[in-house]
């Protein structure tokens, strides 16, 4: 059908406007807004040619650049009342006089309507192979108690018959103003309409109208808007940090699109990003994650597994993406375009390696938790060791607490992967101070209720730190002793490697911390005094400043 139809597109862009000054050729995600209605009408599989009028002379001159003909509009055609119908017709008449033929369907493409797909305009057309249809107009669909007002009685009334809830209301449709389509014999200077009429629903990106700055800023969101796969999974030996962290970046970047790319053998890790509601795929092998990486064709991707190679950061460097990984120990750390450790404060002498406790990411819960007030008594003790506690750390020291004389309230909540939690929980249930959790969802609760917490040295000191709580750390392993947050320059009271700590030892530490109210008071102002709530900032300031170095760096 399309082959035997001449298609124009007109473009009506004035030169004044009121709301936002120079609106049509001001710079939109560093593009005319203009350009992108040219754009998309000059990528249609159908449109024969595309024409901008306008009665402004700079207009006209980014029109042209951008590879559409142009109409110089008449005065009278360019004031504020004049309505569309009269410019489009002015156009195509004008066009067809250049062009010595006549089109068959001239479509009004809006250049406030930036968002708009080349193929959502080619489905509009398509609609016109019914010969029915006379005018395909872009429309929103919508679904709510809507009113109107009468101005003879200065009144509103309702435009439903019956209350309902939203999803039982009848749907009604809004034009967008991005697309008006029709046969060119139906146009005329006073109307655009034909008898028979088609409507095509949109998305809500697409159907944006930029009649203010808040839309403008709405529409530079989604033109800025980067697809991100997280790579990361979670099991009872890699722990529940990495996903956790990946949950916190997600959660943060809601002007972007994020897939978890997840190994479908750890079921822990497929099972916490469900529960959280985001998107997800699942991969066997790493030649079948390149194939979905292939297929969502991301601008960046974050690599959270531990170790990677030369051969897969380059790999996925050669399909363009922007790398980012996560305390990665491998080789690849120094082929990734920035690499981020929060426990491991070093360079690597690479330049692409950012560390220390300014790029952790805290977990939502943590943002809105108040500070700890130390008071001179301790009525609460926490042990909290994560991972699957390698060294049993959580009953060794729970012993050890009890051998002291305290008396007070002991919260244990044992690890997810802790191995043996039914027969601890019935040892330990009939000693009256001591209360044994599982699945804890609102640790950091249990963290500002204690006066004194044990813990690892992993990535719960940061999580402690920003609540101030008074902690004493014992080091799993070889690996945490290296973790240089948890030391005493930042309020911790770190005991070292658990394998030559006694448990005397560990008993009379806690003895001296229990019964030193200025100790655990300087501990916590030390722990306060830094800033843990903007490890996510610091983040994606580094991203975006490299990121766009490195599109600089590739267009030039």
């Amino acid at each position: 059908m399309f082959n035997n139809n001449k298609i124009l597109v007109v473009i009506p862009a004035r030169g004044g406007s009121k709301r936002i000054l120079r609106k049509n050729i001001r710079l939109l995600a560093d593009k005319p807004l203009i350009s992108y209605a040219i754009n998309i009408a000059k990528s249609s599989e159908y449109v024969d040619d595309v024409v901008v009028s306008t009665e402004d002379a700079e207009t006209l001159a980014i029109a042209e650049k951008f590879g559409a003909s142009v109409i110089r509009r008449t005065p009278d055609l360019a004031g504020d009342k004049i309505p569309i119908d009269p410019v489009v017709y002015d156009a195509t008449v004008q066009k067809e006089k250049l062009a010595f033929d006549e089109y068959d369907i001239v479509i009004t493409l809006q250049p406030t309507s930036p968002l708009l797909k080349s193929e959502t305009l080619d489905k509009a057309i398509e609609r016109f192979e019914d010969f029915n249809i006379d005018t395909v107009i872009s429309v929103i669909g919508d679904k709510h108690l809507s009113w109107g007002f009468n101005e003879e009685d200065n009144r509103y009334f309702p435009l439903y018959s019956q209350r309902l809830n939203q999803q039982y209301l009848p749907k009604e449709y809004l034009e967008t103003g991005g697309i008006f389509a029709t046969r060119r014999s139906f146009l005329t200077p006073n109307s655009r309409m034909g008898n028979n009429i088609d409507l095509i629903e949109i998305s809500r990106e697409e159907s944006i109208d930029i009649a203010s700055y808040e839309d403008w800023w709405v529409a530079e969101k989604y033109l800025n808007k980067k697809k991100i796969a997280m790579i990361v999974n979670a099991d009872k030996d890699i722990g529940t940090g990495p996903i956790s962290r990946c949950i916190s970046l997600a959660s943060r970047l809601l002007s972007d699109e994020v897939l978890f790319l997840l190994d479908e053998n750890h079921k822990l890790g497929i099972d916490i990003v469900k529960s959280f509601n985001f998107p997800f795929k699942l991969y066997d092998g790493e030649k079948d994650l390149f194939k979905l990486l292939e297929q969502f064709n991301p601008h960046i991707v974050v690599n959270d597994i531990f170790e990677t190679t030369k051969e897969y950061v380059n790999l996925q460097k050669e399909m363009g993406f922007f790398v980012i990984n996560f305390e990665d120990i491998g080789e690849g750390s120094e082929e990734a375009d920035v690499v981020f450790d929060s426990l491991y404060e070093h360079d690597g002498g690479f330049g692409n390696i950012f560390s220390g406790y300014q790029y952790y990411v805290l977990r939502d819960e943590f943002y809105f938790q108040p500070t700890k007030i130390v008071g001179p008594d301790v009525n609460d003790v926490l042990l909290a060791f994560g991972g699957n506690d390698e060294n049993n750390l959580t009953e060794r020291v729970l012993n050890a607490v009890l051998a002291s004389g305290y008396s007070g309230r002991i919260d244990v909540i044992l690890p997810l992967n802790y191995p043996k939690k039914d027969e601890f929980i019935e040892k330990y249930e009939l000693i009256n101070n001591v209360q044994v959790y599982r699945n804890v969802r609102n640790i950091s609760e249990f963290m500002l209720k204690a006066d004194l917490i044990f813990s690892s040295a992993g990535r719960k000191m940061y999580e402690i730190c920003s609540v101030g709580t008074p902690c004493i750390c014992l080091c799993q392993n070889g690996r945490e002793q290296t973790h240089d947050f948890g030391s005493h320059k930042h309020g911790f009271l770190n005991m070292g490697l658990a394998e030559t700590v006694s448990d005397e030892d560990i008993t009379n530490q806690f003895k001296i911390v229990w019964h030193d109210f200025d100790l655990r008071q300087n501990m916590s102002l030390l722990m306060k005094s830094i800033d843990l709530k903007h490890g996510f900032e610091n983040i994606w300031s580094v991203v975006e400043q490299k990121y766009w170095a490195r599109q600089f760096e590739q267009s030039h």
